[in-house]
């Protein structure tokens, strides 16, 4: 299945990256045709598919390999650090070689759910930064309620060569323009439409569009107007159109925009908006 081909035959939609999607779940179990079909439709031109531990990475794999416009990146997530052991991590490795995979990830912390004690979540992201430093590519980065070791993390790794990303970001100004010093964009979901997310959308309206890209983190974080329905990669357009609003600009220069920082970052093949 081509996104880019079929968003593309339609020049009036503006061309968009789901920039973190989790297509392998049960969720969407044989349903992932349609789910793109439905995303071309809205200009989606490609997704990049997250793993949270060694199974669903390699269902990422899977479906990158199957579908022309899905890419893939894989890690162990902080609710699976307590799990991860070297042999683990060397299956990883393995997997991060294959063609389609453009970023490791997702890894970080989660002092909010705390499904794994601290420590193991600590190693294990600092584990995996050193991998993906060997391995040379971005990473994907998982920070809830867990700012300032997050950055600590990120700085005691020491320089990450491809930067990476801060996934459905919910830090502060501060904080957001902390992580771009050390290479990192900033990635907004469908929370940024929330009516309780002013406070995200002053971080928005503040940093240069140049450091943003939009996600779906689908099937979770379901924008508004879909509050409550699982979400999928064709609502990242909703996303956009506010943040569009917040910046003051028009959402075919945020799509735009956002799509050239995903290209960028995950070394993806550049859209163009007219589809010429």
């Amino acid at each position: 299945m081509s996104l880019s081909s079929s968003a593309q035959s339609n020049s009036s939609l503006p061309c968009l990256i789901d920039s973190h999607c989790h297509l392998n779940r049960a969720d969407f179990q044989d349903e992932v045709p349609q789910l793109l079909a439905a995303a071309a439709a809205e200009g989606v031109t490609r997704v990049v598919n997250i793993g949270v531990e060694y199974e669903s990475s390699c269902a990422a794999c899977r479906l990158a390999a199957e579908h022309e416009g899905v890419f893939a990146a894989v890690g162990v997530h902080p609710h699976e650090a307590e799990g991860l052991d070297k042999a683990t991590l060397n299956r990883i490795a393995e997997l991060a070689q294959l063609p389609k995979v453009v970023a490791y990830g997702e890894i970080g912390l989660d002092y909010g759910l705390m499904l794994a004690p601290r420590e193991a979540q600590l190693k294990a992201f600092s584990r995996q930064l050193a991998l993906a430093r060997e391995l040379n590519l971005p990473v994907v980065i998982h920070d809830r309620e867990a700012h300032e070791e997050t950055a600590r993390c990120i700085k005691a790794a020491g320089h990450l060569p491809q930067g990476g990303v801060l996934h459905c970001f919910s830090g502060d100004l501060a904080f957001a323009r902390d992580m771009i010093d050390q290479g990192f964009m900033i990635s907004f979901s469908g929370v940024l439409t929330f009516k309780n997310a002013e406070a995200l959308r002053e971080v928005a309206r503040a940093l240069d569009l140049v450091h943003l890209m939009v996600e779906t983190d689908s099937p979770y974080l379901t924008p508004v107007p879909f509050r409550g329905k699982r979400n999928e990669p064709a609502r990242v357009v909703y996303t956009a159109r506010i943040l569009a609003e917040v910046k003051g600009l028009p959402l075919e220069e945020v799509a735009r925009q956002t799509t050239a920082n995903a290209c960028r970052l995950f070394h993806l093949p550049e859209l163009s908006v007219s589809g010429s």
